[in-house]
């Protein structure tokens, strides 16, 4: 009977340690009971949802020390082939739904168990035949949506999904529990048609049209969660600022003329996704307005903890911009700043992992997003 004693009485202790833990525990409650929303993510998009799909060789010429330190040492602590000190939004996404990151779909040897991605940096919407056929081929990379597409579909095959009528079965497995994030795509089209002879007017129609053209082709092979973010205010990168003339600015200081085509081509984008809401109702479609999340930030930067809106914290040359086009981020004569959670550039194109995680929130938790996040993850059977 003694030696019964000595055991119930632990026992029972454990058990009373166990349940306050669970009491004053809620983070361990939630990881051990609440079931994931998503048990995978498929992401597409450029440079700023792009963990590794290129490196230093295979990037964008301009931007091409992405292999290289200070990239990736905020969070990291080395190179991820992220164009960032740190994390990107997909990353933060990711977190925020208990899902380890996105590998690249370059990289063979990684676990795509939960998710893929197939963003490029330096791809655009239009496919890239069109700029070779206009002599426009400075700083382009060979990827495009459509690449990308080619890409999702080779891996829906490696996984027996040819498609949801001969292969149904392995076709729900991928798609029934994925959360499809379509990141920003189509600033680099206008980038790398600025001062050529093709009109903004040409690379809106026809960036616009191979976008939706993309999302459809999701949509018909069964994507029913979709994440759609719009074109950032690209007038308030850094580089739009270094080749615009100072007479070519809008009320936030910003490159007016790149915000107007940025803000037009976001108005056609949510034109077809409500055309598309229509048109598929079983599946939800959120739009991301980086535009006014961005451009928000901007107007009240020292409320959202950032002291330089425009100069790059990694660069070269110094002055208001910090940024030399022949010296970018990673090369010999680049530095970077001490702190880059006050900057919101980063290099002078992409956004320093500060940004990154207030435009992450601002989209998962703000009023970002319509409808909101909240909405897409409730409607998660």
């Amino acid at each position: 009977m003694a030696i019964f004693s000595r055991v119930v009485i632990p026992l029972k202790i454990t058990l009373i340690i166990f349940t306050i833990t669970l009491i004053f525990s809620p983070s361990l409650i939630s990881s051990a009971f609440t079931p994931k929303k998503f048990k995978k993510i498929y992401a597409f998009g450029d440079s700023y949802t792009d963990t590794g799909n290129t490196h230093s060789a295979t990037g964008p010429s301009s931007f091409n020390y992405v292999s290289n330190p200070p990239y990736g040492n905020t969070f990291f602590h080395h190179p991820t082939n992220r164009y960032s000190d740190g994390r990107l939004v997909i990353d933060f996404v990711a977190e925020s739904l208990s899902l380890p990151f996105l590998p690249p779909y370059r990289d063979l040897k990684a676990d795509k168990t939960y998710g893929v991605n197939f963003a490029v940096a330096g791809s655009t919407a239009i496919r890239h035949g069109f700029f070779v056929k206009n002599n426009i081929t400075l700083n382009v990379t060979p990827q495009s949506l459509q690449t990308q597409l080619t890409w999702f579909n080779r891996f829906l095959e490696s996984k027996g999904c040819v498609n949801s009528t001969t292969t149904p079965q392995q076709c729900e497995a991928l798609f029934s529990d994925a959360l499809f994030w379509v990141g920003e795509i189509g600033a680099n089209d206008y980038a790398y048609s600025f001062a050529s002879t093709v009109s903004p007017n040409t690379i809106q129609r026809l960036a616009t049209r191979s976008f939706t053209g993309f999302l459809q082709a999701l949509l018909n092979k069964g994507a029913k969660y979709v994440l759609v973010q719009g074109l950032p205010p690209t007038g308030c990168l850094t580089l739009s600022m270094y080749l615009a003339p100072d007479t070519d600015r809008d009320a936030m200081g910003c490159v007016g003329s790149a915000n107007k085509h940025s803000i037009l081509h976001n108005s056609i984008i949510q034109a077809q996704l409500d055309s598309f809401r229509k048109q598929f109702p079983q599946t939800v479609i959120v739009y991301a307005d980086y535009w006014n999340a961005y451009s928000t930030v901007v107007r009240n930067p020292n409320k959202n903890g950032f002291k330089e809106v425009f100069k790059s914290c990694c660069g070269a040359g110094g002055g208001n911009l910090n940024f030399d086009i022949f010296s970018t981020c990673g090369s010999p004569s680049a530095s970077s700043c001490p702190d880059p959670s006050q900057y919101i550039n980063w290099d002078g194109v992409h956004l320093t992992e500060a940004m990154y995680k207030t435009m992450a929130s601002m989209f998962l938790h703000g009023k970002y997003c319509k409808p909101p996040f909240s909405y897409l993850l409730a409607k998660k059977k």
